[in-house]
């Protein structure tokens, strides 16, 4: 069975939605849990939810990263830290997968500091899960990809286009799609259009074999899912990223706000109750728990700091199927693959 490190201190509910979480993923999906943080305290919030015994052991952490907490003094003043030591445990393969809730910026550079990189990355990239109007690929699935979302804040030509190997790949294996589409996120639809390395990615990948390439979108087409994996820098990706949760936050607040006032109002919020309710159901992202942090050669979850025990256990089953489905191993095979085609151009055209 597949082996995963959960760092069970980290996260703003941590630790008790993260137990529970555990918890219910050891009762539903086939997988061993390292529970990585405070053995006292875990062993008693474990007693309070009912678990797979056999599946659960607990690696003690003595210190945590908090969530607002600067990453790399945080790590380097706590190297017992639980993020670093579920990290260490994925490095000497004690574990096949890494699922964590907590600090975003101490999850990336744990997992720089101890593990390698799939060969011909340069750049690894935090991609986010975000809802979409419309269903993608075979099964239907109501999410798309978006990366990078703050681990390379500039990215080259080069690092873009691997950005786009990278997402491709994950959405085959988690998302079963075949063949997803592939985008580019700029300032216009034209080949032409976006910054010099959107343009040279552009020509990249619209001659690249391996990928379904659509060539560019622009803002308005990411909630209306237009592409199934959307490639941008970092600062760009963590801009929108935060921009399309708040939309979710606004809708909540318009339709709370609406309800407390006036009767007519309430008339009308309860005859757009159902499209509200579509609208939520589409933003909910704890029925997906988690996003890859790609380019490493062993799987990374990072879960959203607010996650509850629903989302740590969706985050679970993403990690197992990740690692199920050779993510990494898609990774570089697809790697492989850009790099012979590339010194093929190269030695025809010399």
């Amino acid at each position: 069975m597949v082996t995963i490190a959960v760092d069970a201190m980290g996260g703003d509910h941590a630790p008790d939605a993260i137990v529970e979480g555990a918890a219910q993923a050891s009762l539903s999906s086939q997988v061993n849990l390292l529970l990585v943080g405070d053995q006292t305290v875990l062993r008693r919030l474990l007693a309070r939810h009912p678990h797979h015994p056999d599946r659960i052991d607990i690696v003690h952490a003595s210190a945590v990263v908090g969530m607002d907490a600067k990453p790399q003094e945080a790590l380097r003043t706590h190297p017992d830290a639980s993020i670093l030591v579920a990290t260490r445990l994925l490095e000497s393969g004690q574990a096949d997968a890494l699922v964590s809730a907590g600090n975003t910026g101490a999850c990336i550079l744990a997992a720089a500091q101890h593990l390698s990189r799939i060969p011909g990355i340069r750049r690894t990239a935090l991609a986010a899960v975000y809802p979409t109007e419309r269903r993608h690929g075979p099964q239907g699935d109501p999410f798309a990809l978006i990366l990078d979302v703050g681990a390379t804040l500039d990215a080259t030509a080069e690092d873009l286009v691997r950005f786009a190997l990278m997402g491709s790949a994950y959405a085959q294996v988690i998302s079963r799609n075949p063949r997803p589409r592939v985008a580019l996120l700029s300032n216009g639809e034209e080949a032409i259009k976006g910054s010099p390395e959107i343009v040279a990615a552009h020509a990249r990948l619209s001659a690249h074999p391996q990928l379904n390439f659509m060539g560019n979108v622009e803002g308005v087409d990411i909630p209306r899912g237009t592409a199934d994996v959307i490639v941008c820098n970092g600062f760009v990706g963590n801009i929108v990223l935060k921009m399309l949760e708040g939309m979710a936050e606004v809708v909540e607040e318009i339709a709370r706000y609406a309800m407390e006032r006036k009767v007519l109002w309430k008339v009308g919020m309860i005859l757009l109750s159902r499209g509200i309710s579509r609208v939520l159901e589409l933003t909910d992202w704890e029925a997906y728990g988690g996003a890859p942090l790609l380019g490493f050669e062993k799987v990374v979850i990072k879960a959203h700091g607010r996650s509850g025990p629903r989302a740590m256990r969706n985050a679970i089953k993403v990690a197992a199927k990740a690692v199920r489905g050779n993510l990494c191993n898609e990774i570089a095979a697809g790697v492989r693959l850009l790099e012979a085609s590339s010194d093929s151009s190269s030695g025809g055209s010399g």
